[in-house]
């Protein structure tokens, strides 16, 4: 099997993770790593025996290299993506795709423009769970989605420094019901806050959305919870499918009611073979930039929501 040289730009974390999975892939030959904190980037570059930069320019400049992951901080997406699109790597960047929509946006042109893929991490569209309950919402085993319903909350993670809970998880939700429903985000209506003194940004909230084909979406997120959990429904005219992201498991209620198999695999593995895949054949990454985009749009339409409280329309580009 042909391999792609990859390398991976902050290994906090998520990029730890990135490394691990390139490390295990077929597809893919990781020969470079980069993070600003020494003491991490030698525990890694040892531990998986890679090159380790302090200076990200280094991993970017080195001419073997096809693609990257970027999993630094997002207010460092927009610097890092761009230097590599102009080195000409193709790029996976962590979740949200940028911290404006302006640095989307130019992201998004450059790639195309460079003629590389830029694809976005949202790793939950690759949950076996979320996989399965996208073949039953085809089979329209539950009929017609009237409305989807999603919990993710959990104790505060103190790695999370720069943004707060909805650009973190909300984001997540977002991707998912609009992959879900095949509509994107028409209007948002969200209610945010802050309760804990250790976070310097909102801790929960809560927002609806209604979405183009006139689903409705209804998402809980917070810091506050001290167990995690990560749950949808998607109800439909004829029963309701109910999934769990954490145990990888679908269930039925209703006309069609049962349990339903669902293989288990790790969404990362599967999200990164894709994007090496989708370079090999010359394919569009199965989440682009675009879907970043529309990602990030919603959730910073929800911060103005909940700022002015009042709904905010979202328009199709």
């Amino acid at each position: 099997m042909k391999k792609l040289n990859v390398g991976v730009v902050g290994v906090g974390a998520m990029g730890h993770n990135h490394v691990r999975v390139y490390t295990r892939l077929k597809n893919a030959n990781l020969l470079a790593v980069s993070d600003l904190m020494k003491g991490t980037l030698a525990e890694v570059s040892k531990k998986y025996n890679t090159v380790g930069f302090v200076d990200y320019d280094n991993v970017l400049k080195m001419p073997e290299i096809d693609a990257v992951s970027v999993c630094v901080p997002t207010t460092y997406h927009y610097e890092v993506v761009m230097s590599a699109i102009e080195q000409g790597k193709h790029v996976l960047v962590e979740k949200p795709i940028a911290f404006t929509l302006k640095e989307a946006k130019d992201m998004v042109r450059a790639a195309r423009k460079e003629g590389v893929k830029l694809a976005t991490g949202h790793v939950e569209r690759f949950n076996p769970a979320v996989l399965e309950a996208k073949k039953l919402l085809r089979d329209k085993l539950i009929g017609e989605v009237v409305s989807v319903s999603a919990k993710r909350v959990g104790p505060f993670p103190p790695r999370i420094k720069d943004v707060g809970v909805t650009i973190d998880l909300a984001i997540h939700e977002v991707d998912v019901m609009a992959y879900l429903l095949d509509s994107p985000v028409s209007k948002v209506y969200a209610h945010v806050g802050s309760r804990l003194e250790k976070c310097e940004y909102e801790d929960h909230a809560e927002i609806m959305m209604e979405f183009y084909n006139n689903a409705i979406g209804m998402l809980e997120v917070n810091w506050l919870t001290p167990y995690k959990k990560r749950q949808l429904e998607v109800t439909g005219t004829d029963g309701i499918i109910s999934l769990d992201y954490i145990d990888q498991t679908v269930e039925i209620f209703g006309k069609n009611a049962r349990n339903v198999r669902v293989p288990h695999h790790e969404p990362l593995m599967e999200e990164l073979d894709s994007f090496l895949n989708a370079i090999m054949l010359d394919e569009k990454p199965k989440i682009t930039g675009e879907d970043g985009i529309h990602a990030l749009k919603t959730v910073l339409a929800a911060m103005k929501s909940a700022k002015e409280k009042i709904p905010v329309k979202i328009d199709i580009d």
